[in-house]
């Protein structure tokens, strides 16, 4: 008989890992179960490198079944052959070349990428229970329950009829121990090669959202760290989806991310592995993809019964090519997994996982005006989809710009080309001659504080003017442009609705655009949207960095999905597009916004106390969500206000303003609007 290598720790610290194997479950080839290229074989190899990398040890066990009425002590001898063979077998396969025995002169290294040629440090303990076939379920259960540190190693296949039939009742819930599933790589594996998959420096990857399977997939990464200097990556699939939800979603893989840098940081000699962060809204494929040229998968095995494997797990391993190893702890995942998610940080996301997600919606959701400046095409998407566009005109004493706005809009985009089906004038009871010009090119005029008496006392604001005018327009789709622009052209609005047409999964587009600065000596080539670059943008950086790469927040251009600007709340003055952007990221992701380049914008520029007040009122709406995401109060009443200094010849003096934004509800929840916008 060959004699066992004395195992030497490699995991100081670490809990010592019994590895399992139930030889009776692995199929017999013409070698043996142990033979080269058996499913045995890879299972006896990767149970080594796990025992030897915790410290522990591999045990065999079988199960001699008693035929009925015949005593189970007549049987103590075939059960002493039985023993001697596991152990011969097992210790045979790990001297041949490509075994998984490590050199036994240096802990935790290899020789020539070959860890071949020893029977390896973990000791080899064959395990044989005598057993009345009605009876081997309960042994082969009682036995992994009394073993310390259990991990039973299964073949990663279904079982065919009759094979194992106790197996199930073994590992019925609750489990007795942990349990794992493994699979040699489908394509080219030997099993008689040293790189099949187990070299030094393997390559190995370990999807996870979190939980206690994955914090077990991590720990046995580490084992293969310590023995073949693994280099392990953990990868973290980030899928669209509304960013109230990713909070709750992200929670259990940052808990998982600071357990992994407690363990790392507790076994800094073990090494660190290196995170990853892909986007896909269909995991499988972006796990078997991301799979290709590593070594080994290491994942959870989902689902929530004993020894079956989830549908996930499944798929993923169908998909790839890679070998597997799916793994299960004890305790189920769900319960872990809701705890993880009720005490969420909102927002918790890595640095890494933050620039992934913005960095691809800009890449892909921002787009340019001249892509859609053909207006037939625009207009053939517009008769396909069967949508209807409709064009809102805000306006507060705009007698100046007004009718090139309008005419410019209503020959190129009604007139020459229908694609629009109405513009309509909101006006907040200008003072000049706005409604009297808007009136005399033909085009509807409403005044806002006049629209929807249902909902209570009108208030001031542009936000109140965009609120009530969902009431007016009628279109599927719903854009706004300023009314003050000097430079008024068609792609204002053509760019707005071009991604609309062209792409279902977008619910709003703003737009964005060179902005110069008008001075008293003339046009400044930069300098124009000072609140967008001294706050706006500031803030959204710190608070809600995924509409960081938002170009102008704060522009007045902007088009939406009725279905979607209706179950939005809107605020009342300044904060409108700021609130508005904020709520979409919440409620439908950031995949559901949109940016387009259009170009050069000239308008009238405010003063610096004008500006500064909506920068008052702005930050006021950013504290507003910030208290609804923290539940926490950040705003008080005495905060409402804000003192202007006026500088004055020979006097200075404070003004108080109050500035206080109210917040309309979803226009949706008033019953007049359900009533006229009845689908």
């Amino acid at each position: 008989m060959l004699d066992q290598t004395t195992l030497k720790d490699n995991s100081a610290g670490r809990s010592r890992r019994t590895i399992v194997l139930l030889v009776d479950c692995l199929r017999d080839g013409e070698d043996g179960v142990f033979g080269p290229g058996s499913e045995g074989l890879f299972l006896l190899r990767l149970a080594s490198l796990l025992a030897s990398g915790s410290g522990g040890r591999v045990v065999l066990c079988s199960v001699v079944q008693v035929p009925g009425g015949e005593s189970v002590s007549a049987f103590s001898t075939v059960a002493q052959g039985m023993r001697q063979k596991l152990e011969r077998w097992a210790l045979s396969a790990l001297s041949s070349p490509g075994s998984a025995g490590l050199d036994d002169n240096s802990a935790g290294t290899t020789t020539n990428n070959n860890i071949g040629g020893s029977p390896g440090k973990s000791f080899i303990v064959p395990v044989v229970r005598v057993a009345q076939k009605s009876e081997i379920a309960g042994e082969v259960r009682s036995f992994l329950a009394e073993e310390p540190g259990a991990l039973v190693l299964l073949p990663f296949r279904r079982m065919s009829r009759g094979e194992c039939s106790w197996l199930g009742r073994a590992l019925r819930a609750p489990l007795p121990c942990e349990v794992a599933w493994a699979r040699p790589p489908l394509d080219g594996y030997k099993g008689d090669t040293p790189t099949a998959p187990f070299q030094t420096g393997m390559r190995v990857l370990l999807p996870a959202r979190g939980g206690p399977q994955a914090m077990m997939a991590f720990d046995l990464s580490q084992d293969l760290m310590t023995v073949l200097h693994a280099q392990v990556t953990v990868l973290h699939v980030l899928q669209s989806m509304p960013e109230r939800m990713r909070a709750s979603e992200e929670a259990p893989f940052s808990e998982l991310v600071s357990r992994m840098e407690g363990a790392e940081a507790d076994h800094s000699d073990v090494g660190s592995a290196r995170r990853a962060y892909t986007m896909g809204d269909n995991p499988v494929e972006s796990i078997s993809s991301a799979a290709e040229g590593y070594d080994l998968l290491i994942m959870g095995a989902g689902g929530e019964g004993g020894a079956r494997l989830g549908s996930f797990t499944e798929a993923v391993a169908r998909a790839s090519q890679t070998a597997v190893l799916a793994v299960r702890t004890r305790l189920p995942v769900g319960p872990a997994i809701r705890a993880a998610r009720k005490h969420a940080r909102p927002h918790a996301l890595s640095p890494d996982a933050l620039s992934l997600l913005v960095d691809k919606w800009f890449a892909e959701n921002t787009f340019h005006a001249n892509e859609f400046s053909d207006l037939t095409r625009l207009l053939d998407l517009k008769r396909q989809s069967g949508l209807t566009i409709s064009l809102g005109l805000p306006a507060l004493n705009e007698e100046v710009t007004i009718g090139g706005v309008i005419g410019v809009l209503k020959r190129v985009l009604m007139e020459e080309v229908p694609l629009l089906d109405e513009i309509v004038v909101i006006d907040s009871k200008s003072t000049d001659r706005t409604r009297e010009i808007a009136a005399e090119m033909g085009v509807p005029v409403y005044i806002h504080q006049e629209v929807l008496p249902e909902a209570g006392p009108p208030l001031d604001g542009k936000g109140e003017a965009l609120w009530k005018s969902l009431h007016i327009l009628k279109g599927d789709i719903i854009a706004w442009v300023d009314t003050d622009v000097a430079n008024m052209h068609p792609q204002f609005v053509y760019g707005l609705i071009g991604p609309l047409l062209r792409e279902p999964r977008i619910g709003y587009v703003k737009g964005y655009y060179h902005r110069p600065l008008r001075t008293s000596s003339g046009i400044q080539h930069e300098g124009g949207g000072r609140v967008t670059e001294l706050t706006v943008r500031p803030l959204m950086n710190l608070f809600f960095p995924l509409l960081s790469g938002l170009v102008q927040p704060l522009a007045g251009e902007y088009a939406g999905r009725r279905e979607v600007l209706e179950q939005l709340p809107f605020f009342s003055g300044y904060g409108v597009e700021t609130g508005m952007l904020i709520d979409l990221l919440e409620r439908y992701g950031l995949n559901s916004i949109g940016q387009v380049n259009l170009e050069n914008r000239l308008h009238r520029n405010r003063n610096l106390a004008d500006l500064s007040l909506t920068a008052f009122a702005i930050v006021q709406v950013i504290l507003t969500r910030l208290e609804d995401r923290a539940r926490m109060k950040l705003l008080e009443e005495v905060n409402r206000s804000m003192k202007l200094i006026r500088f004055e010849r020979d006097h200075l003096s404070l003004e108080v303003r109050a500035v206080n934004d109210r917040e309309r509800p979803p226009i949706v929840e008033i019953p007049a609007y359900r009533v006229a916008h009845s689908r």
